[in-house]
């Protein structure tokens, strides 16, 4: 059973940065390079939104709200999954979560990340 863990989430001011990680683990069989990875988030009181994505290829896509400041990243050889967050602001506190695909879905519990002066 694959199981994933959101970590390095916090409070930061605008205008700041973050790097979350998604660390996978109990993949067997198939590699977690053929799964495709997502990044979503959900403020409070609002659904759950996809902010990014990356392939099996290494091919990217990202929500509007955040193209040109958020990079989302893999290392296959670390079963990881990054998300690199500049020039935050108040409108990306939420709590992000981790989604791998393949077959079927697979969600980490997520990590609380609060933008506030």
């Amino acid at each position: 059973q694959v199981q994933l863990v959101e970590s390095g989430g916090g409070l930061v001011q605008p205008g700041g940065s973050l790097r979350l990680s998604c660390a996978a683990s109990g993949i067997s069989g198939i590699p977690f390079s053929e799964y495709t990875m997502e990044w979503h988030r959900q403020a409070p009181g609002k659904q759950r939104d996809l902010v990014a994505v990356i392939s099996s290829g290494g091919s990217t896509n990202y929500a509007n709200s955040v193209k040109g400041r958020f990079t989302i990243s893999r290392d296959n050889a670390k079963n990881t999954m990054y998300l690199q967050m500049n020039s935050l602001k108040p409108e990306d506190t939420a709590v992000y979560y981790c989604n791998a695909k393949l077959f079927q879905d697979y969600w980490g519990k997520g990590t609380l990340v609060f933008i506030s002066s």
